[in-house]
């Protein structure tokens, strides 16, 4: 498995290259649609992307959890987690690509 991760540097400079547009301007673009995302998100909505997936939030209620080294109950509180569901066509391209 590759150990390359994609930045948002990555996605400027393919955005400086595929776009036309210039450096600084690139960079400004993905900010703000990242920032875009994020505000979305924070705000409860879901954030879909056709063809790559649909982020969300979701509300985890509080329960109690066990420390594993002693076994000690640990009350765990309330919180929101940031979820991840692929399109299926992203999942056929992952799969895909995990076929040599």
């Amino acid at each position: 498995m590759s150990e390359k991760t994609l930045t948002r540097m990555d996605l400027s400079e393919a955005v400086f290259r595929e776009v036309g547009l210039s450096r600084n301007e690139s960079a400004q673009l993905v900010e703000t649609v990242l920032q875009y995302m994020s505000d979305a998100l924070v705000d409860g909505e879901q954030v879909k992307i056709s063809s790559f997936g649909t982020f969300s939030v979701r509300e985890k209620t509080a329960r109690i959890g066990r420390n594993p080294k002693t076994g000690e109950e640990v009350p765990i509180h309330p919180r929101r987690v940031l979820t991840f569901r692929p399109s299926h066509l992203m999942k056929e391209r992952v799969a895909a690509g995990n076929r040599s």
